[in-house]
C-alpha cells in the first residue's frame, strides 16, 4: 500500500501543479480527444480485418489472417461488435450489419454451444442492438420495441438454451446442442457464473415479449445458488446441477463466480428488485470478511474460510466497477489502484498474479486483451473524475498498440514477460475492451445520458420513454435500456382486463341469473378468437379510441360469460 502511494505521489503532484495554470483542463481535454480517436482507429483496424479475412466465421485469427468458429457458428464477432458501431457513431454500418445478420444467421444448427457464452454474447448483443436500432436510424416495425427482427432472433437463440434449465435444481447444464438440446452424457458440473448470469438478458426478453418463461428460469437458477451457499455465506465455483453438490469449493470474486455477483447487482437495478440486492449485500459481507486482505481479494475454502490461493486473476478487475455501482467508491478506488500497479508492472494484466510473490503464475502469464480493468476505470471515472483513471486508459491504448497490434488486427498476448502472441482475437475485444476505452474517453457519449434528453415512443400499451440513459451493461458490455422493460405490458394488460371483467361479473350476478353462451355468439362483431390482433393494430391511437367504446377483449353484443371464454377460461355461476 505505502509503496503504491509513493509511486502515485509524483503523479498526483503533477496534476496539482498543472491545474492552477489554467491550461490543465484544456490540455487534458485535447488529450482525451486524441486518445478517443486512437481507440476509434483501433476498432476499425480490428473490425475491417475481421470482415475481410474472417467473416462469416465467429472470430478473426490475426496472425494467419483467417477465421475460425469458436463459440458456435453465428458470425459471433459481428453480433458482439454491433452496438459498439453505434457508440462510435457509425449508423450506416450498423444498419448494414442488421440486414446481414437477419439474412445470414441461423440457430437451427447441429452445434454444441456454451449456454453462458451464447447468452451473454449472442442474446445480449441482439437485445442491445434491437433496443438501439431506432436510435441508429433503422426503420423499425410498428410494434417496436415490443417486436422486431433482432428481438425475434434473440428470443430464438434464448429458446435454444431453455432445455439446459430442465434439471432437478433448476440450475442449467453448461452446454447445449442447438438442434437436439442437452446431449446424453453431458457433464452435470457447471460453474457458478454459468448458472447465475442470465437475469439481465432473460428478464429483458420476458418483459419485451410478454413470455415469462425466460425470467422465471433465470430467477430459479439464482435462487438455487443462494440456497446452496455455505454456512459462512460463500459459494464455490463449480457445482453439480443434478445433486447440488459443490465440486470446486474455492470461493472468491473471479473466474467461475464473477458475473453471478455482477448480475445480482445489475438485475436489482434493472428490475428495481430489493431481494436481488439484499442477496448481493449478504454475499458482500461474507466476501469482505473472508476473502479481503489489504484491498486485495484472495480465494478461500467456501466452508472453512481458509485461504486456498493467494492469487489475483485478471477477471476480478471488474469488482471495483461493481462496487462503484453500489456507491462504495472509496473501497473501489483502493482496490483499483492495487490492480493498476500490476498493469504497470507488465503492460497488461496477467491471467493470474501471485500476490505475495508479486509475479505471474506458471502457464497463466497471458493477457487476451480483456476489458475488466478498463471497465472499472470507466465506471470509477464517471463517479470520481480522478485523472488516474484516464492514465490507465492511456496505458491500455499504448500497450495494446505496442504489443498486440499486427497487420491483420490485434492478437491475444500469450506471455506478458516476452510479448509472444497467440493467433486469436476474442470477440470481447470489440464488444467490451474497445467500447469501455472509448466511453472512458468520450464523456459526452449518448450512453452517459443523465436523463436530460429522451425519446417518446407510442406503443400499443401507451406512451413509452426510451434512451433516457441509465443503461445497464450486460457482462459482455451490451447496454440494456431499463426503460424499455416498461414498454410492453401485455401480461399486465390482460390481467387488468380479467379483473375488470370479474368485478362486472359479481355486480351482475347480484342482480340477475346468467345463461352460458358460446364465445362464437359474437356474430358479426369482432372475432373473439384473437384478442392479440385487437390490441396491436395501428399503434396506440386505435386502441385508445376503441377502449372508450368497449373493452379490447369484447364483442359489442357479447354476454359476460362469453367474454371470459376469450381468455380460455369460463367462470360459471357457482365459481
Amino acid at each position: 500500500g505505502a509503496a503504491m502511494l509513493r509511486s502515485l505521489g509524483p503523479v498526483l503532484c503533477l496534476w496539482a501543479l498543472r491545474l492552477p495554470a489554467g491550461t490543465g483542463a484544456a490540455a487534458r481535454g485535447l488529450d482525451i480527444a486524441s486518445y478517443r480517436e486512437r481507440v476509434r482507429a483501433m476498432f476499425y483496424h480490428a473490425y475491417e480485418h475481421y470482415l475481410e479475412s474472417a467473416f462469416p466465421y465467429d472470430e478473426l485469427r490475426p496472425l494467419t489472417c483467417d477465421g475460425q468458429d469458436t463459440w458456435g457458428s453465428f458470425s459471433l464477432t459481428l453480433i458482439d461488435a454491433l452496438d459498439t458501431l453505434l457508440i462510435l457513431g457509425n449508423v450506416s454500418e450498423f444498419q448494414r450489419v442488421v440486414n446481414v445478420l437477419q439474412e445470414g444467421v441461423d440457430f437451427d444448427i447441429d452445434v454444441n454451444a456454451s449456454v453462458f457464452e451464447t447468452n451473454i454474447r449472442v442474446v445480449g448483443g441482439l437485445l442491445s442492438a434491437h433496443l438501439l436500432s431506432k436510435k441508429a436510424g433503422v426503420a423499425v416495425e410498428a410494434g417496436w420495441p415490443c417486436s422486431g427482427p433482432l428481438l425475434r432472433m434473440a428470443e430464438e437463440a434464448a429458446r435454444k438454451l431453455l432445455p439446459a434449465f430442465q434439471t432437478p435444481t433448476g440450475m442449467p447444464y453448461g452446454t447445449v446442442n442447438l438442434l437436439h438440446g442437452v446431449n446424453p452424457g453431458e457433464t452435470p458440473v457447471t460453474c457458478t457464473a454459468g448458472i447465475g448470469t442470465f437475469i439481465v438478458e432473460f428478464a429483458t426478453l420476458s418483459h419485451l415479449t410478454g413470455d415469462p418463461v425466460f425470467e422465471d428460469v433465470a430467477r430459479k437458477a439464482l435462487k438455487a445458488l443462494w440456497k446452496n451457499r455455505s454456512d459462512i455465506g460463500l459459494v464455490g465455483n463449480h457445482i453439480d446441477v443434478i445433486t447440488a453438490k459443490w465440486v470446486a469449493q474455492d470461493a472468491g470474486i473471479g473466474a467461475g463466480v464473477d458475473s453471478y455477483f455482477e448480475y445480482l447487482v445489475k438485475g436489482a437495478i434493472l428490475l428495481q428488485d430489493k431481494e436481488l440486492m439484499s442477496m448481493f449485500l449478504e454475499y458482500n459481507k461474507a466476501i469482505k470478511n473472508y476473502t479481503k486482505f489489504d484491498d486485495w481479494y484472495l480465494w478461500v475454502q467456501m466452508y472453512k474460510g481458509t485461504v486456498s490461493m493467494p492469487v489475483f486473476q485478471s477477471l476480478e478487475a471488474y469488482w471495483p466497477g461493481l462496487q462503484s455501482l453500489i456507491g462504495d467508491v472509496d473501497n473501489a478506488m483502493r482496490t483499483f489502484l492495487n490492480y493498476y500497479t500490476v498493469w504497470k508492472q507488465f503492460g497488461g494484466l496477467p491471467e493470474f498474479y501471485n500476490i505475495p510473490q508479486g509475479y505471474t503464475v506458471d502457464k497463466r502469464e497471458g493477457y487476451p486483451l480483456r476489458p475488466e480493468l478498463i471497465e472499472s476505470a470507466m465506471y470509477l471515472y464517471r463517479a470520481t473524475r480522478d485523472p488516474t483513471l484516464l492514465e490507465l486508459g492511456r496505458d491500455a491504448v499504448e500497450s495494446i498498440e505496442k504489443i498486440s497490434k499486427v497487420d491483420c488486427g490485434f492478437a491475444t498476448i500469450k506471455d506478458l514477460r516476452d510479448h509472444r502472441l497467440d493467433n486469436r482475437m476474442e470477440s470481447f475485444f470489440l464488444a467490451e475492451t474497445v467500447k469501455y476505452l472509448y466511453l472512458l474517453f468520450d464523456p459526452d457519449n449518448f450512453i452517459h445520458n443523465d436523463g436530460s434528453v429522451f425519446d417518446v415512443v407510442i406503443t400499443p400499451y401507451g406512451e413509452c420513454v426510451l434512451n433516457a440513459g441509465g443503461y445497464v451493461f450486460n457482462t459482455e458490455a451490451h447496454p440494456i435500456d431499463p426503460a424499455a422493460l416498461h414498454c410492453c405490458r401485455k401480461r399486465k394488460e390482460e390481467q387488468w382486463e380479467v379483473e375488470d371483467l370479474m368485478q362486472e361479473f359479481y355486480l351482475l350476478k347480484k342482480t340477475k341469473k346468467f345463461t352460458l353462451k358460446r364465445a362464437s355468439d359474437c356474430g358479426e362483431g369482432e372475432s373473439a378468437e384473437d384478442p392479440e390482433n385487437a390490441s396491436s393494430e395501428k399503434g396506440g391511437e386505435k386502441r385508445n379510441t376503441r377502449k372508450s367504446s368497449h373493452s379490447l377483449l369484447s364483442c359489442p353484443s357479447q354476454s359476460f360469460n362469453s367474454k371470459l371464454a376469450v381468455l380460455g377460461q369460463v367462470f360459471l355461476d357457482n365459481t
